[in-house]
């Protein structure tokens, strides 16, 4: 059973769009998948983002930013809802960052994060 939501449960800066949407251009695989945010364990402060092309599964809701179809599974919201996600393209950082307001400790690197 899919479930669309109208809310979002998760903010784009234009230059993670533009990323995004690269990204689809170059792999015409990922045109017929969703764009999936969520979280899995791991990671040195025990959870890690992922942020990957892939499959919906009835477990998820579906949500559209800037027309870029995207998917989390229902039980990841918590983790994340509210969070931004940027890209940086600096000489020192390149790749897309997470800003998450539900975060008690993130590590160095900015991919784990801790509740």
């Amino acid at each position: 059973m899919e479930m669309t939501t109208t809310t979002v449960p998760v903010l784009f800066t234009a230059g993670a769009v533009n990323a995004i949407q690269k990204l689809l251009k170059e792999d015409s695989s990922a045109s017929s998948k969703a764009l999936r945010v969520g979280v899995k364990g791991g990671g040195c402060s025990g959870m890690t983002y992922v942020l990957e092309f892939d499959t919906p599964t009835e477990k998820d809701i579906h949500f559209s930013i800037e027309g870029i179809p995207c998917v989390m599974d229902r039980s990841h919201e918590i983790y994340l809802l509210g969070m931004e996600i940027d890209w940086q393209d600096g000489l020192q950082n390149r790749g897309f960052t997470f800003t998450n307001p539900n975060a008690s400790k993130t590590c160095g690197c900015g991919t784990s994060f801790a509740v």
